[in-house]
């Protein structure tokens, strides 16, 4: 895929955001790609939580890596269509200088000459809207962001010129597809997102399959990905992603998406375990490892290996812990579901992570005979 390199932002307001990419954006020469990236997504902000993210399915190859974009602390953006990436990037940017997604998203349309084959949603930390559906864009297409805020969605002219279609404003969400099977998938993704409880991710999810059960990409259907960040940064970026998952090729994406998130799920729980133990909160890490493990035990889908290593660590844990006795059984589940476990045991003292008690660890080799 060979991305449109039109957009030309003022050198002076590059400058500012990305020094780095200002020469090569300027001095760049646009062209048309070959192919569009034709799809349907969604971007939003959890209310609550202040979690922000985007999710996205369509009939491409590896959706997920130019099409959604988020930062924590900053917001979301889904590009897509007759695609041009660097949207996300430059959205991000603008963003971090300050500029709501309204205004953002204005920017980036008023230099883009292509912008009528443009398909754009951007979401910042307050929960503002703006989503942009170019008038070219292959029909079925069309877009809804949420209502609320004062007034209600708005509609604004990005240019003056005649034809350049509208930006919709709003808030907390918005859902928008192009080249669908029929007029209905946006307005069922609304629908699903709004009525869905849970967390951003599992809202998110419905609003894709909710979009695939109405007709969805007129194409079929190829990969799919989802990114959900918290609501402040840290500062460490590897940290403030709670999902960042793409299925680059598959039969049901979704299916298989949904089926990774819920393994993310019972791994965050892993994560959150071993920084409780760091900080010597040791009922709250078994309640987390335990948490884990009760994730991948019920989601469809999950390998036993996978299952194995929650309880193969919640083991480990009990024993620093302390608590051999507790952590026997553990370990006779892991050492049946995945007998590899057995024979890294006796490597773990060089490392520190079990005590070099020999007896100890014949003991808990033992459970795995």
């Amino acid at each position: 895929m060979k991305s449109l390199r039109a957009l030309c932002f003022p050198v002076i307001f590059l400058a500012a955001l990305l020094p780095d990419l200002a020469q090569r954006v300027a001095g760049s020469t646009p062209t048309r790609p070959l192919r569009p990236v034709h799809t349907f997504s969604i971007v939003a902000r959890d209310a609550v939580t202040g979690e922000m993210g985007a999710a996205v399915q369509s009939h491409w190859f590896a959706v997920g890596a130019n099409v959604i974009w988020a930062e924590a602390g900053v917001g979301a953006v889904a590009t897509q269509s007759f695609i041009d990436p660097s949207y996300g990037p430059l959205g991000l940017a603008s963003m971090r200088a300050g500029r709501s997604a309204p205004d953002t998203l204005r920017g980036l349309l008023a230099a883009d000459s292509n912008r009528n084959v443009r398909q754009v949603a951007i979401i910042d930390a307050q929960g503002r809207v703006a989503v942009y559906t170019g008038p070219k864009d292959i029909p079925a297409a069309g877009d809804i962001v949420g209502s609320g805020g004062k007034g209600g969605p708005q509609r604004q002219r990005p240019s003056t010129e005649p034809d350049a279609g509208w930006i919709q404003v709003g808030q907390d969400f918005s859902v928008q597809a192009n080249l669908m099977a029929n007029d209905q998938v946006w307005p069922a993704m609304a629908k699903a997102f709004q009525e869905t409880k849970g967390d951003l991710a599992e809202r998110m999810l419905a609003a894709l399959d909710a979009a695939q059960a109405a007709g969805g990409d007129i194409r079929g259907r190829q990969s799919a990905a989802i990114i959900v960040v918290k609501a402040k940064s840290s500062g460490r970026p590897w940290e403030d992603r709670i999902f960042d998952l793409r299925v680059d090729d598959a039969e049901q994406p979704i299916q298989e998406l949904r089926r990774l998130v819920a393994l993310q799920r019972a791994y965050n729980h892993m994560n959150a375990g071993d920084a409780a133990v760091e900080q010597h909160d040791n009922e709250g890490a078994l309640r987390e490892y335990s948490a884990a493990e009760e994730i991948a035990a019920r989601s469809e889908g999950v390998p036993s290996s996978r299952l194995a290593e929650m309880t193969y660590w919640h083991a480990v844990a009990l024993v620093t812990m302390g608590r051999v006795e507790e952590s026997l059984p553990l370990f006779r589940k892991a050492f049946a579901l995945q007998p590899g476990w057995r024979e890294l045991t006796p490597r773990l003292p060089k490392a520190g992570l079990l005590p070099d008690d020999r007896k100890l660890i014949e003991r808990i080799v033992a459970q795995g005979k």
